[in-house]
């Protein structure tokens, strides 16, 4: 049973590495970066892609900034191999770009390999073979020493033919393959033996790639691999450490944070993590984690939507809408108390100043995102993001108390109808609720007079559809309005609570500014209170508007309904 322990798995042993400094290191420099989407990617795909999306992947890998990209296994198939020929001769690869191929350690497809990329300004050939004991033992039934010999004689080979073609400049790339189940010092002496055979310099480095080809145990342990590979390579002056990681465990991203803190100075990753199995390092993630801290990544993704519209088309693969950075939802609150959260953030957060949004660890606008889907509505939502969407998209700033009475309104329709609700939605539930004409009583005219030291009114309604004129005088044009409602039996039943005016965003289709007031009622006996509101150009009509919506809300209707004219 899974839930047992288990004799069938043993723990991956730890390093010997009682002095590790990698835990009291930061990164604080971007490495360099590889990518594999077109071979690692690629070869991962349910349908690999055909040539018009492997190059249009290529051109936005190029936007993005990478200065090195996989593009093809050559030897593996025509297309592949045709692929690296059309961007040679099609001349679409940068100047500042180097292409990279991929080849086992073996003869036959070396030369087919180096064959691809002649003509190329500058090439990568990257060579590997499986180093660890399973393999040694099981797959090629080989000793340590044929294992060393078949990865020299191909670097030998590479540097043969390389040196036949001067008009390209040739790097060597060597992975030993399943690195973190290799034994550490036969990891050494493999990797030593390929940079004596390349002759490798300080100009003329060899890139060891050292990869979690399957993630086998913890972050911690590859960092520990990494590092004691860092303090023990010969030539470390003459060579890039480079990290595959692959993410089997769950944990790629950890694991090649740790080992750029280990000593490594290079990443190999597919974008949104994509490649064999549970795929390699996400390098969208691992790159905006760099920029979360300060650091720049040396990527550019400025425009995050349109990379992974890109990706999804050229992978057929969906990026799950919880991605980190790049997922639909990740800037998406639902729960109230984040809501409310956020929005007081963004209330505070000033331009040029330290980002400090609660809940939000990155500015969506820096990756193109806008602020528009950061706060949805459903049953879980709070006043907070209502206030929000309503304050954003409509220019509407609620007072607090009725953020908590519309936020009610809010729940009871997500609870009956179920769902989520966009800020086009909660703007009809709140025109509906506080602003529609077809009411009780509805808001025809009015014109103030004066009246000793009093306000007069003369304010025109309907009730049920019949014209009323009536007239109140009071200490100002509220007041004056409360007592003229007198007349159909409501003012004398009603308290003005609190009441504030503010301006809105958005003008009207002629261009006028608005005003929207927000007027809190309650009956005279101290009974039910709430909220009407009212929008207008004019102020005085905007307030007349909110008593008269606080009316309705506060359901006189019964008092209305028989009442007589003034």
């Amino acid at each position: 049973m899974i839930s047992q322990p288990s004799v069938k798995y043993r723990p991956f042993p730890q390093v010997n590495l009682t002095d590790r400094q990698w835990p009291d290191r930061t990164i604080t420099a971007p490495p360099m970066w590889m990518s594999t989407d077109l071979r690692d990617g690629n070869q991962a795909l349910f349908e690999p892609m055909n040539a018009e999306r492997k190059l249009r992947m290529f051109k936005t890998l190029c936007g993005i900034g990478f200065k090195e990209i996989e593009v093809a296994f050559p030897s593996a198939s025509q297309t592949d191999f045709d692929f690296v020929r059309s961007l040679i001769e099609e001349n679409h690869i940068p100047d500042d770009v180097t292409i990279v191929v991929l080849t086992q350690a073996r003869e036959h497809l070396i030369r087919r390999t180096m064959a691809s990329v002649v003509g190329a300004r500058r090439a990568v050939v990257h060579i590997y073979n499986a180093t660890s004991k399973p393999f040694r033992d099981i797959v090629f039934n080989m000793t340590k020493a044929e294992v060393i010999e078949m990865a020299v004689s191909g670097v030998n080979l590479v540097k043969e033919i390389a040196a036949g073609h001067p008009e390209t400049e040739w790097v060597l790339e060597y992975s030993p393959e399943t690195f973190t189940g290799t034994e550490l010092d036969f990891a050494l002496e493999i990797c030593n033996a390929v940079t004596a055979a390349w002759g490798a310099t300080p100009e003329n480095k060899v890139i060891l790639n050292l990869p979690t080809t399957v993630e086998l145990a913890t972050p911690n342990i590859y960092a520990d691999q990494i590092e004691w590979m860092h303090r023990n390579l010969a030539r470390r002056d003459s060579v890039i450490i480079s990290l595959h990681p692959h993410n089997d465990r769950g944990t790629a991203v950890a694991a090649a944070e740790l080992g750029l803190m280990a000593g490594a100075d290079r990443v190999e990753g597919c974008l949104f993590g994509n490649g064999e199995r549970t795929g390699n390092v996400d390098v969208v993630t691992l790159a905006l984690n760099l920029y979360t801290q300060g650091v720049a990544p040396g990527l550019d993704f400025s425009d995050i939507n349109a990379i992974a519209r890109t990706s999804e088309h050229c992978t057929q693969l969906p990026i799950h809408p919880r991605h980190p950075y790049v997922g639909d939802l990740v800037f998406t609150a639902f729960s109230g108390s984040h809501q409310d959260a956020i929005k007081k953030g963004f209330a505070v957060q000033k331009p040029d100043t330290l980002w400090n949004v609660p809940y939000l660890p990155v500015d969506p606008a820096d990756v193109g995102r806008s602020y528009d889907s950061i706060i949805r509505i459903n049953s879980q939502s709070g006043k907070g993001g209502v206030a929000y969407l309503l304050e954003t998209e409509y220019g509407i700033v609620m007072p607090r108390r009725l953020q908590v009475e519309f936020s009610g309104e809010v729940q009871k329709y997500t609870d009956s109808q179920g769902g989520e609700l966009t800020a086009a939605n909660i703007w009809e539930l709140f025109s509906r609720t506080y602003l529609d004409s077809d009411r009780t009583v509805r808001y025809v005219d009015h014109h103030l007079f004066e009246h000793g030291n009093e306000q007069g009114i003369r304010l025109g309604v309907e009730v049920n559809g019949v014209y009323h004129l009536l007239t109140g005088e009071g200490n100002g044009p509220i007041d004056a309005a409360v007592h003229a409602l007198k007349g159909i039996g409501a003012g004398g039943r009603i308290q003005v609570r609190s009441y504030e005016e503010r301006s809105v965003s958005a003008s009207d289709d002629a261009g006028n500014a608005k005003a929207c007031a927000f007027m809190e009622l309650m009956h005279a006996s101290g009974g039910a209170e709430c909220y009407g509101v009212g929008m207008d150009t004019n102020i005085v009509t905007a307030s007349i508007k909110a008593l008269i919506s606080g009316v309705n809300r506060l359901e006189l209707a019964g008092g209305v309904a028989d009442a007589k004219a003034a």
